[in-house]
């Protein structure tokens, strides 16, 4: 996947077993959070990381997804057992996980890896983490939204 292309779209259920699609939040800047799998110990510490800097996140009017390859009722769980913030979305076939080239070296799972989509849908920031043993900062995260906030 390159910057500047037409972002994938697709449609997920979230932690509610409600439908989220990409399409519905055109206009907005989305990033999409891709991570291994629920109550792992990189995971959590990643997605408690955005929860205790979820007001950094939410100043840059950006919309953040979690995904991964879990249900939407181990999301649900665990999002309750940490008070995440941001809603987590089920790709349990994996659909999105490929499309996206977030293919992890686990069977069944996606990579670690971040995805921004700018306001006209298109890729401005699509990153895998080459070792899903380290999260990215947050920091690299915000800054990758406010470089989409410049196209």
């Amino acid at each position: 996947m390159k910057t500047g292309e037409k972002a994938p779209d697709f449609t997920l259920k979230d932690l509610n077993g409600e439908d989220w699609n990409l399409r519905d939040h055109a206009g907005k800047i989305v990033v999409l959070l891709f991570y291994p799998g629920d109550n792992t110990p990189v995971c959590t510490a990643q997605l408690c990381s955005v929860r205790d800097n979820w007001s950094d996140y939410q100043a840059t009017g950006a919309l953040v997804v979690g995904i991964s390859t879990d249900s939407a009722d181990s999301h649900k769980s665990f999002a309750d057992q940490h008070s995440l913030t941001l809603n987590l979305l089920a790709d349990e076939k994996g659909e999105v996980v490929e499309k996206y080239e977030m293919k992890s070296w686990l069977p069944g799972r996606s990579a670690r890896g971040v995805v921004v989509v700018d306001k006209n849908g298109n890729l401005a920031y699509h990153k895998v983490q080459s070792l899903s043993l380290f999260k990215p900062s947050d920091d690299e995260v915000l800054d990758a939204i406010r470089q989409a906030e410049k196209n």
